[in-house]
């Protein structure tokens, strides 16, 4: 019975790689950091200006750069030691958290100058994402990447959940400046994490810092953006994996109907209350609980499928939660539908980081931090008209229902992603493709290899 039970809980056999290890333990340290200036902008936005429409523009600001650099980042990920360039992007998120902290406590600086540290900094993490992904596969074999994935996005829901809480707390008998100045300091952390890795050169590309220069201006240009991109086209492994994700966030994510819920069904003030507190941490507590409990996930190898039924769950919760009046039943279906989300993105992650070879991994992982971040973004367009229109339980249950017809219609059309099975260790070929070749084979189960020379030790 204990074995059973132990079965249940996180696979954290990817602890046991010390390289890994240094990554997740500066996750913890840095994801509340970055949550806290998270708060920190728009408060800081409002205090200067006193009007929401600023604070608004941090989604403009955000969004672009977070385009731009997240697609351009996966491309010189594929072009230089993802190693140098995690320790120049951690340091440049450092020093633009430094300079956000320093404007807002000497009081230097208004809106714009902002605005405009923050798009920097987002473009920083619009590298930084992607790079970061595309290492797990070279620190650890494939068959521990889905546990791993795991132990990473609980951390971060975590993070969602507790950095707005502290910032909150903090924000009573402290300044937005301060929020800053702990996100620098967390960090360090995380620019150690990175600096301890080995060298990850990708191929036979140099590594340093002088050579990261070369690679980039001989190989991260527009050209490989589009480059990847025809990648993204000849897999219709990973062409699917996109397609449901976009379906699931920008048709079901019911975030902007939020505010309007829970003041005409849920009875709170109309200055906001704990109902939209409930609704707004919903998700994130869903998909922790769910990582938390993930240790059946590591065995399971038919991840089209899973990605499928659980898109599919995350439709069904956010409909039913539309369909009631009672706080608590609406707050457990969209639980439900966050565990079936973090289900969604573990078995995407890795599908991505197993099917793509070591030179697109990068671009691939540059895509997917795009539509993650961008998708919720859609989603909030077209729901907060409808909810207008109509009301937001039924902008709520027609986004939902849309996940769930949507997404069967995507994989029916693409059969191959259903029948899709994770390789297993001694299945994977060697990593020899050429960066335009297709990774799908007759049956969709290929996958890149591991490259030569990875140890678990580093």
């Amino acid at each position: 019975m204990a074995r059973g039970l132990s079965g249940l809980f996180a696979d954290t056999t990817p602890l046991r790689t010390p390289a890994f290890r240094r990554l997740w333990i500066a996750a913890i340290v840095t994801v509340v950091g970055a949550q806290l200036t998270v708060v920190a902008v728009p408060t800081q936005l409002y205090q200067l200006t006193g009007s929401s429409a600023w604070v608004g523009l941090t989604g403009l600001f955000g969004l672009v750069p977070l385009i731009v650099f997240g697609l351009w980042g996966g491309a010189i990920a594929d072009a230089v030691d993802r190693r140098v360039l995690l320790v120049v992007t951690g340091a440049g998120i450092a020093v633009t958290s430094l300079l956000l902290g320093l404007a807002a406590i000497t009081g230097l600086g208004g809106p714009w100058e902002v605005l405009t540290l923050f798009a920097i900094q987002t473009a920083f993490l619009a590298i930084n994402q992607p790079t970061r992904s595309a290492v797990l596969p070279r620190i650890l074999p494939n068959d521990e990447l889905p546990a791993a994935n795991t132990l990473l996005f609980t951390v971060t829901q975590l993070g969602a959940i507790a950095g707005p809480l502290v910032a909150g707390v903090a924000l009573t008998f402290t300044s937005v400046g301060t929020l800053y100045l702990v996100d620098t300091v967390c960090l360090v952390a995380s620019i150690w994490a990175a600096f301890m890795l080995p060298r990850l050169p990708v191929g036979d590309g140099p590594g340093g810092l002088r050579g990261a220069v070369a690679a980039v201006r001989r190989s991260a240009g527009f050209a490989d953006v589009l480059a990847g991109f025809r990648y993204i086209a000849t897999s219709q492994v990973l062409l699917v994996s996109f397609l449901v994700d976009i379906v699931a966030m920008a048709v079901g994510m019911p975030r902007a109907v939020f505010p309007e819920e829970a003041v005409t069904v849920f009875g709170d003030p109309p200055g906001g209350g704990t109902a939209l507190g409930w609704l707004f941490a919903s998700i994130a507590i869903g998909a922790t609980l769910g990582g938390l409990f993930s240790g059946r996930l590591h065995g399971i190898r038919r991840q089209g499928v899973a990605v499928t039924v659980a898109v599919c769950v995350w439709g069904v919760g956010v409909a039913l939660s539309g369909l009631t009046s009672m706080l608590w039943l609406a707050v457990t279906c969209l639980a439900a539908a966050g565990a079936a989300d973090l289900v969604s993105a573990v078995f995407r992650q890795t599908m991505l980081q197993v099917v793509a070879t070591d030179r697109m991994r990068g671009r691939m992982q540059g895509v997917f931090t795009v539509v993650v971040a961008g998708g919720p973004r859609l989603g909030d367009l077209w729901h907060g008209p409808v909810a207008d229109a109509t009301s937001p339980g039924t902008a709520t249950v027609i986004g939902g229902v849309g996940v769930v017809v949507l997404t069967i219609v995507v994989v029916a059309i693409f059969p191959v992603f259903w029948r899709y099975r994770a390789p297993l260790r001694e299945d994977a070929p060697t990593d020899a493709a050429p960066p335009d070749a297709s990774p799908d084979d007759a049956s969709g189960d290929a996958a890149s290899a591991d490259p030569p020379g990875r140890s678990r030790e580093d």
